[in-house]
């Protein structure tokens, strides 16, 4: 199974404010998006087409679940970790479904289920997997802003995590996405 981050965070390494509010993500009013005039999208796109499903915390999702417009993730199943009950609204009961298994438990059972590649995301979600040893990939697009404080993309570890490093792409107007493999121990 391969699981993979995709994932923006402020130059000092915050993925969002410390309430959780994400206003320093550029916006296309500012015309500073990852994506270009003519729909390039810096591989956000394939790398959605790749995955079988998403796994983020409780937290993201509600996150998700509070902008506007439609549901980002479309028919794509979505699976919620908490430890608490999720609230999933009707019109995204096919799609989403909450889990509190532990990484390890949940890459089992949704490998069990013929899934081959899922996307991880939100700080602690994150975070678990990695203490796991369960992330193959990283792909992190630094937005030029320091926000000075926020919920951090890494966390204490329990032992080292080296990298290989892919490609550095830089994105106009200043953002920088780097891809990475962890590298086997």
């Amino acid at each position: 199974m391969k699981a993979s981050v995709y994932i923006a965070t402020s130059l000092d390494g915050f993925i969002a404010r410390e309430d959780g509010a994400l206003d320093w993500l550029p916006q296309p009013e500012d015309g500073d998006m990852t994506a270009t005039e003519g729909g390039d999208d810096y591989g956000f796109g394939a790398f959605m087409d790749s995955v079988d499903a998403l796994v983020m915390g409780r937290n993201t999702y509600e996150m998700v679940c509070s902008f506007d417009g439609e549901w980002p993730y479309g028919e794509k199943a979505v699976i919620v970790l908490s430890s608490r009950a999720v609230d999933v609204p009707d019109r995204l009961a096919a799609t989403v479904e909450a889990s509190s298994s532990a990484p390890a438990e949940l890459i089992a059972e949704l490998e069990a289920r013929g899934m081959q590649h899922l996307y991880i995301d939100g700080g602690r979600t994150i975070q678990g997997f990695l203490n796991a040893g369960l992330i193959s990939a990283l792909i992190i697009t630094r937005i030029p802003v320091l926000i000075g404080r926020g919920i951090p993309l890494f966390g204490p570890l329990t032992a080292d995590i080296k990298l290989r490093h892919i490609e550095t792409l830089v994105i106009p107007p200043g953002m920088v996405q780097s891809r990475y493999e962890v590298s086997e121990a």
